[in-house]
């Protein structure tokens, strides 16, 4: 599994670097599949959905690069599958067959739909393995001249009352290879990216257009148009409530903020009115089984909030208002946040958080290897940084050297701790929804810098020692600037 905010690392990766990106707000494959045709390149994946699609520059799985002999000639060998030279290899297939074999292979999930198993026995071998079931079908399709003779074929080995069932799945199928009409290149020349599922439902130009910079998460979209997330798992313990319900109430703000107040749903005489709650249906892990539950979505609080600021005018609204509602849903004073560097104030603020609403409480000696963590990020951020002008002090440098020695010692007591791992799942669960949730905002407070902030393998090593030797806390003395900013970190939060 990857961590929960790898993604978010990895955008901010994106940005640092300079690397222009697009965030679609759907599966992706279609549009990737166009752009790539109108800049004429290959498409570099691990998805092999792309095998179907139309490609003029063929399609480049990232697990056929040869990395390990270094660059030759200042290129990287790979390998690139084209559909038209598969095609040809495969009995004359027409290509616009492809999307057909997919839908009855069942790219990306296995097998192909449960009702077309009378119709795959009739057409592979009997007991056969994937791959010789594949080629049958790879025969028998290149039968046909076109699509829609090939889906009659298939539909005659069904009983009649099965047959429109079975045509609507694989016509759907088959339509997640067509071409897309979005013009992705246009984003690239002039930062406008058109969604038409998006217009229709009334969603807002600057959240769309903050959607494609990747300035708000997929989580927008999705309520938004499903009014339905999945909750990713993590490494936690599947005895306990899912480590999300910790975020819960900041994500019901969320939902107050994209969805609106109670909607009056009775017409008739005033004293029936009713307010109906806006509800979104989140899918999270119960034990080791995943659920569905309806969440209603948060009223916001009037005496911070004007409800006369709906989505669309959010970016209109003063950013002290904007700022109060994510703190008040912290559960934190921003006076209490001052001496903290900005970029820090999100994580120290989520931190209280975490420590108000866990379940089981969080212990002081998993608090203290959080926030030592987070020290440890910024003095590696500080004797890293390649920016010239920022000097670092003598002492800095010499306690990030006493950390690194510290980090190659080995641990004497290297048992995995499932409940600290809990409930560090459950900080990175509130993080995620903090991060969100400013970002809905437009950023009241400072992003933090990801890759820095958190390190799992350190953070359960920091815990381990605290465990057992108290003193690790003084693992950054040597830095009276670390050592002040772990303090004012453990002050604030313990306060």
């Amino acid at each position: 599994l990857a961590p929960l905010l790898a993604r978010d690392a990895f955008l901010q990766a994106l940005r640092r670097l300079g690397v222009p990106f697009v965030q679609c707000l759907a599966e992706a494959d279609r549009e990737i599949a166009a752009l790539a045709n109108a800049w004429g390149c290959p498409v570099l994946s691990l998805d092999s959905d792309f095998c179907v699609f139309d490609l003029a520059g063929g399609y480049c799985p990232l697990s056929h690069f040869q990395w390990e002999g270094g660059p030759q000639g200042g290129s990287v060998p790979a390998r690139c599958f084209s559909a038209a030279r598969f095609c040809a290899q495969a009995g004359r297939l027409r290509q616009s067959l492809l999307p057909l074999l997919a839908a009855l292979c069942g790219n990306d999930y296995g097998g192909g739909p449960a009702a077309l198993g009378p119709a795959l026995r009739a057409l592979s071998p009997p007991r056969a393995g994937q791959h010789r079931r594949i080629r049958a079908l790879l025969r028998w399709l290149a039968r046909f001249q076109e699509p829609a003779q090939a889906v009659e074929g298939v539909l005659e080995h069904l009983k009649g009352r099965q047959r429109e069932r079975v045509r609507e799945v694989l016509c759907a199928a088959m339509q997640d290879y067509a071409p897309s009409d979005a013009k992705l290149e246009g984003f690239f020349q002039n930062g406008k990216y058109e969604c038409e599922a998006a217009r229709r439902a009334g969603v807002p130009q600057w959240v769309l257009d903050a959607l494609a910079k990747a300035e708000l998460p997929p989580l927008i979209i999705d309520i938004l148009l499903l009014r339905s997330t999945f909750l990713r798992v993590q490494v936690e313990n599947l005895q306990r409530p899912s480590a999300h319900g910790a975020a819960l109430p900041i994500r019901q703000v969320i939902y107050g903020l994209l969805l609106g107040p109670p909607q009056n749903t009775a017409p008739a005489s005033p004293s029936r009115q009713t307010h109906e709650v806006p509800l979104v249906c989140e899918f999270d892990r119960c034990q080791m089984a995943i659920k569905k539950a309806f969440v209603q979505a948060a009223s916001l609080p009037t005496d911070s909030w004007d409800e006369s600021f709906p989505l669309e005018k959010l970016t209109e609204v003063p950013m002290s208002c904007r700022q109060k509602l994510l703190l008040e849903t912290l559960g934190v004073e921003m006076s209490s946040l001052e001496s903290i560097p900005s970029h820090l104030q999100l994580p120290a603020a989520v931190t209280c958080y975490w420590v108000r609403c866990s379940e089981p409480r969080v212990k002081l000696h998993q608090l203290k290897a959080l926030l030592l963590m987070i020290v440890c990020g910024e003095l590696h951020r500080i004797n890293d940084d390649p920016d010239p002008t920022v000097l670092c002090a003598e002492d800095d440098s010499t306690a990030y050297n006493e950390f690194l020695k510290w980090n190659e010692k080995k641990l004497q007591n290297n048992d995995f701790d499932l409940d600290a791992a809990h409930s560090f799942c459950q900080w990175q669960c509130c993080l995620q929804m903090g991060l969100y949730l400013n970002q809905l905002l437009c950023t009241p407070l400072s992003e933090p810098d990801l890759s820095r902030l958190y390190t799992g393998t350190l953070v359960h090593r920091l815990c381990q020692e605290l465990k057992s030797t108290p003193s690790a806390e003084n693992l950054f003395i040597l830095s009276p600037k670390m050592t002040q900013l772990y303090l004012v970190l453990l002050n604030t939060v313990e306060s």
